[in-house]
């Protein structure tokens, strides 16, 4: 048997293309260089076959149909997307691209009524709705099922900032919870 010398540099080449072979077999293309130093919360994900691209959208300014969820629905104290505890009771939403966590305002355009919601999680996953709210912010809004609504990017959430009494708790924090 026959072995052959590779130089240092040989052995690099060689080396980097079978690593960039093997990040084409496991990367998005949308991930692009520097992908992977992007938070939790904001690379592209996948579900129900659909890919989601979160991204910075400070001119975020929308109309479309909100729903809600939190009670009976099994979403009650579960983790949200960014770590918290779902809170049926703290002004909370999803979203499927916003930066986690943020702040939007949603007026409800059938009666006028606006609240500030904190976006901790991703949804609503249904097509033609842009926002799912906690059953708190519905409620503050009316909606009883769903609504034309307007959504304004507002800014980014201080991670410990609270928008009512009950508005965030690390997973975990709820006595009420298991």
């Amino acid at each position: 048997m026959r072995r052959h010398r590779i130089g240092a540099g040989a052995r690099a080449l060689a080396f980097a293309g079978f690593a960039g072979l093997a990040a084409c077999a496991t990367q998005h293309p949308y991930a692009g260089r520097g992908a992977t130093a992007l938070p939790g919360t904001m690379r592209p994900y996948e579900v129900a076959g659909r890919w989601y691209y979160p991204a910075s959208q400070p001119h975020y300014n929308e109309v479309g149909i909100a729903t809600w969820y939190g009670y009976g629905d099994g979403y009650a104290c579960r983790m949200t997307a960014d770590g918290e505890q779902m809170d049926p009771h703290a002004l909370t939403a999803a979203h499927k691209t916003l930066p986690l966590p943020s702040i939007v305002e949603v007026t409800n355009l059938e009666n006028g009524r606006r609240v500030r919601v904190r976006v901790n999680d991703r949804g609503p996953f249904v097509a033609g709705r842009i926002i799912d709210l906690s059953p708190a912010a519905a409620e503050r809004l009316g909606i009883k099922g769903s609504a034309k609504v307007r959504v304004k990017y507002v800014g980014p959430a201080d991670p410990k900032a609270t928008l009512s009494p009950a508005a965030w708790r690390p997973f975990g924090g709820r006595s009420g919870c298991r």
